[in-house]
């Protein structure tokens, strides 16, 4: 395997496969050529699907029910033996990172795109994988990506966002060198660098916009819910923190806002897709929403570094310490 350092990995920033920096690597044995000019009708994902030769097919193309669709972690591949930068051609790569591009709002999108290129380490067996969930015979057609701190997902039959299909995405960073990290994994209260700190302070706003009562029934000593895949996402009314019922008008319209500037990373047809289903569900009333003390409090600030919304529908966990990690999952 070639090794890269990571000043050149950074140095390849500046080129069309900007999530990936391993441009050239990729097998031609298995590269199908992007036709030069697709079908207007056709998504960004479908054309990508279009593009790919049977072997690739076969190795990045999974059943639409596939046990893996409903899988997130804080690193993990969905195809951890077929890389991006190896799998498919550059025109195909590039398809990609319009496809990621896509996923996200103009005002944050140079910062996730340098969140997943550090988070690589400049290192060619942390390249992100991407593949699909069904066929364009389904429905639920999905695009894929998945990488350290990443995984994001949209319907591949449009390229109008239609919320994140029923199933988790993550989003995280630790933003520093690999050397860094094994000397020191744990972010500052003001977690420096991180472009995901803004929704930190989103949310304090609306922990500073309760009551003192109210902060007090929000504020829980038990531990924040597990990382464990199998228990991360999981949904059910734990009984613990402020139960969003008791909020008033104002303030439940409040912690709608708050919710829809926190999704201002991704792209707008999506915020609106999503909080569309909060609100058209009522789920408001069935949520609460806590926050946690003690090491979670980073420099004992009070300013919330680790916090959760949760219902028998929604999950929605921040977790701040030793770095930020974010996992979102609404039930379709």
């Amino acid at each position: 395997m070639l090794a890269y350092n990571r000043r050149r990995f950074l140095a390849a920033a500046g080129t069309s496969a900007t999530l990936f920096g391993f441009r050239g690597l990729q097998s031609d044995s298995t590269a199908a050529v992007l036709p030069a000019k697709a079908a207007g009708s056709d998504s960004l994902p479908m054309q990508l699907y279009k593009s790919l030769s049977d072997e690739q097919r076969a190795r990045v193309c999974l059943p639409v029910d596939h046990p893996r669709r409903h899988y997130v972690s804080n690193w993990w591949y969905i195809h951890p033996e077929y890389r991006i930068p190896a799998t498919f051609n550059g025109e195909q790569q590039e398809l990609i990172q319009k496809i990621f591009d896509s996923l996200h709002s103009e005002e944050y999108l140079e910062d996730v795109k340098t969140q997943v290129r550090i988070d690589q380490y400049g290192q060619l067996k942390n390249a992100p994988a991407a593949g699909f969930f069904g066929t364009p015979d389904d429905d639920d057609f999905e695009f894929l990506y998945t990488g350290h701190h990443v995984t994001r997902r949209c319907n591949a039959h449009t390229d109008r966002g239609q919320g994140f299909g029923g199933a988790p995405i993550f989003y995280g960073h630790y933003p520093h060198s690999e050397e860094n990290m094994r000397d020191n994994f744990n972010e500052a209260s003001d977690h420096p660098g991180n472009p995901y700190w803004y929704q930190g302070r989103i949310f304090n706003q609306f922990v500073q916009g309760l009551t003192t009562e109210q902060q007090s029934q929000g504020l829980v000593s038990a531990e924040p819910r597990s990382e464990d895949p199998a228990e991360v996402i999981a949904k059910s009314d734990s009984g613990r923190g402020l139960a969003c019922a008791s909020l008033s008008t104002d303030q439940k319209q409040l912690f709608l806002d708050t919710m829809k500037r926190m999704l201002a990373m991704f792209r707008a047809d999506d915020v609106a897709a999503t909080m569309q289903t909060i609100e058209s569900r009522g789920l408001v009333d069935q949520l609460r929403v806590s926050w946690f003390a003690g090491r979670y409090d980073i420099g004992a600030d009070r300013v919330w570094d680790t916090w959760q919304i949760e219902s028998p529908e929604m999950v929605w966990y921040f977790r701040g310490q030793p770095h930020i990690h974010c996992y979102f999952h609404l039930k379709k």
